[in-house]
């Protein structure tokens, strides 16, 4: 999907639940006015502000102290050796269903990781290979040996091959696990490195194909063509033997946009049928413009919050986030899905478009393909998933659903553009992952690889609950547990929330919370809450900017449903999230303490009076505010954690964990957040993976401790 913007009853009350209730809650930040006091207010008043030198020796030396002293308490727990070596054993796992993706020629790649390949192998095989027990992969790049061959902590990040014989690839690969990438040319045929090939040094942004010796490139190219929030805001056009000083400018935004990008769109023939330079303006606001035949551009009409999803059967299929009223006149609504003849289109804006959906109150579009002829789309209908097809008409498009199995997540994977075959995941919390081939002419779909358990879910359920909100909202939540579970508030809990950038919290199959968590007695709780797009953008925006309280309050009212019901109460109630997630636990731990006695904290965002001023914080704007405009700044200073960090408070032990080469929310986040709580006597489990990147991981052997770790804190806190 290419996205303009730039960038988951019985009503119990008893004595340990009625216990947990009465207990004195910290009063949730008045709306009316910011809290006083001053801390960190401005750089002048933050003692920790120099904890915000990423790789600074100080810095350094702190980090290396505070691993120390975690790693020490919670490795040195008799339980972490055995969580270890299960989660290790589950990661390294070769039994897990490889992730195809269709190619041209009849093959299907993949990337894979296990014991042996910790870092990793793209390879190929054919499809009916691919559909036996043990398929017969051919390695295109080994990542293990490439990195020892050049003395690097490579990570893999993709590969872009160029249409329609797919030879000639645009690698992607990170050090350490950056966002931040190089990309180097691979030709598939000889599987080398393409000697005097295009070779773009370390930046973030993007590059695409426009044919074999012609590439778009949005990079940084030096001082000045950076956004704010550290994007490339140029686009140029780089020929095959160019430097990248020698590119030709097409398009430069504006140092306040979140980021500038190009995309090539093609048909199913791989013929290109467009350019579009994608300007982002904000998060979620984006103007697209054409690239014209003679180097200029032209915007199009299209709302600022949308994305256009596919091209199918000459049909341009786009998605609206907002109330839109189209130069032809028509109305939409937000989350309507719409589809213009591309051709038609481009020559007349005021081209009448046809209606393909307009999802319902608890519904969402979860997900967008095409094949050769027809449109695939995933539709969320109360937080369980289906797939549907659509089939483009002269009047209207035509919908079939497809046969697959109900009440679970579904997911489309990679699509044939030589036919109308794809590949479609289907999973749910019990639910091992089962990979289906479909036809999407026919809508069958045949299971050809099924995940075996990775735990016993014997004897367990799943159960959806509704909490209701501080302002009366209906907020949905999945339990999931052991039938025999009582009632009686003694269950050790943890409770999983995200709830930002319209990003769903669907139910699905982790072998790692069933074995460490599930199947030692824990139960598992998804908040669904505003923020998400679990029902459409319009469950997103009820929470952005001066209304993000409102997710802050859904999540604390989901613990106080758990607690009301007899499902936990206080003393075995974790919660755990992380980036966005991690501003909702510092949220519940600084304005609900009462209601927990663990909190997982990942990779956070913490301090929301500078994460504007932090790597790629500016970008986040348009979801949180900006905290230079008084304002905003006023509603953003109520919430965030860091200042509002208090003595005297029932916080109870965190675990706090970030990365050092995390280049997306810095790690200061975390580190000021650790160091504020120790300041107030409060005690602190916090550790920092030295690679990694955003997901704290740059390789299994890491991912494994990692959970390990969060997975001792828990057992320590909230079973012993």
């Amino acid at each position: 999907m290419i996205r303009h913007a730039a960038l988951a009853v019985l009503l119990a009350s008893t004595a340990l639940g009625t216990s947990a209730m009465a207990q004195s809650p910290v009063p949730a930040p008045s709306m009316s006015e910011a809290p006083g006091g001053g801390f960190a207010t401005s750089d002048a008043t933050d003692p920790y502000i120099w904890l915000e030198e990423v790789e600074g020796e100080r810095a350094m030396a702190w980090v290396a102290e505070h691993n120390s002293r975690s790693l020490g308490t919670l490795q040195g727990d008799p339980r972490y050796q055995p969580l270890h070596d299960a989660a290790l054993a589950i990661v390294e796992a070769r039994d897990r269903i490889p992730t195809p993706g269709f190619n041209r020629d009849g093959t299907v790649d993949n990337f894979w990781q296990d014991a042996t390949q910790v870092r990793g192998l793209w390879r190929k095989t054919s499809l009916d290979s691919y559909r036996s027990d043990a398929p017969t992969w051919e390695t295109i790049i080994d990542v293990d040996a490439l990195a020892t061959a050049e003395g690097q902590n490579w990570v893999w990040r993709g590969a872009d091959c160029l249409e329609p014989d797919e030879r000639l690839c645009l690698v992607s690969l990170s050090d350490g696990g950056k966002d931040a990438v190089v990309v180097r040319e691979f030709d598939t045929t000889t599987k080398t490195f393409v000697e005097n090939g295009f070779n773009l040094p370390e930046s973030k942004g993007d590059a695409t194909w426009i044919d074999a010796d012609t590439v778009l490139i949005a990079r940084d190219f030096g001082e000045g063509s950076l956004t704010s929030s550290g994007y490339p805001m140029i686009v140029k056009r780089l020929k095959r033997g160019q430097t990248m000083d020698q590119a030709e400018t097409l398009f430069t935004g504006q140092p306040t946009d979140v980021s500038v990008s190009a995309n090539v769109l093609r048909d199913a023939d791989g013929a290109i049928q467009a350019i579009f330079i994608n300007r982002g303006v904000s998060f979620y606001e984006t103007e697209t413009h054409r690239l014209n035949a003679d180097g200029t551009t032209t915007k199009l009409e299209l709302p600022a919050k949308s994305s256009i999803n596919a091209l199918v059967a000459g049909q341009l299929v786009v998605t609206t986030d907002q109330d839109w009223t189209a130069p032809s006149g028509q109305e939409f609504r937000a989350g309507d899905v719409m589809a213009w003849p591309l051709e038609a289109w481009l020559a007349n804006p005021a081209t009448t478009a046809q209606l393909v959906i307009r999802p319902g109150e608890r519904e969402a579009i979860e997900g967008i393909r095409a094949t050769r002829n027809k449109l695939v789309m995933v539709i969320n209908e109360n937080v369980r998933g289906s797939a549907y097809v659509y089939t483009p008409g002269a009047g209207e498009w035509t919908r079939e659903r497809m046969d697959l199995p109900q009440n679970a997540t579904v997911s489309v994977g990679s699509t044939s553009q030589t036919d109308d075959r794809v590949f479609v995941s289907v999973a749910g919390y019990l639910t091992p992952s089962s990979l289906y081939l479909a036809d999407a002419t026919t809508t069958s779909a045949d299971v050809l690889k099924s995940l075996p358990a990775k735990f016993d879910a014997t004897g367990m359920s799943v159960d959806q609950y509704e909490a209701t909100s501080a302002d009366g909202t209906k907020i949905p939540y999945f339990v999931v547990h052991r039938d025999a579970m009582a009632m009686d508030g003694s269950n050790p809990t943890l409770l999983y929330g995200y709830g930002g950038f319209q990003v769903s919290m669907l139910p699905g199959y982790s072998p790692t919370v069933g074995k460490l968590w599930l199947e030692r007695g824990g139960v598992y709780v998804v908040a669904n809450t505003r923020g998400g797009g679990e029902f459409g953008p319009r469950w997103h925006q009820a929470a952005l900017q001066e209304n993000r309280q409102r997710a802050h309050e859904d999540y604390q009212a989901v613990a106080q449903d758990l607690i009301t019901r007899g499902i936990t109460s206080q003393p075995h109630l974790g919660i755990m999230g992380g980036s966005q997630g991690g501003l909702f636990m510092g949220a519940m731990l600084t304005q609900r303490p009462d209601l927990i006695n663990a909190a997982v904290i990942q990779v956070p965002l913490f301090d929301m009076l500078r994460f504007h001023k932090l790597l790629a914080g500016a970008s986040w704007i348009a979801e949180y505010g900006n905290p230079d405009i008084a304002e905003e700044r006023a509603w953003i200073q109520r919430y965030s954690p860091y200042q509002n960090l208090r003595a005297g408070q029932p916080y109870p032990e965190v675990f706090i964990h970030t990365s050092t080469k995390d280049d997306r929310v810095h790690p200061g986040h975390a580190r000021k957040a650790a160091a504020r709580m120790e300041e107030l006597g409060y005690p602190v489990l916090f550790y920092e993976n030295t690679d990694g990147g955003h997901a704290a991981g740059a390789n299994l052997r890491e991912t494994a401790r990692r959970l390990a770790l969060e997975y001792t804190y828990l057992t320590r806190r909230l079973m012993d």
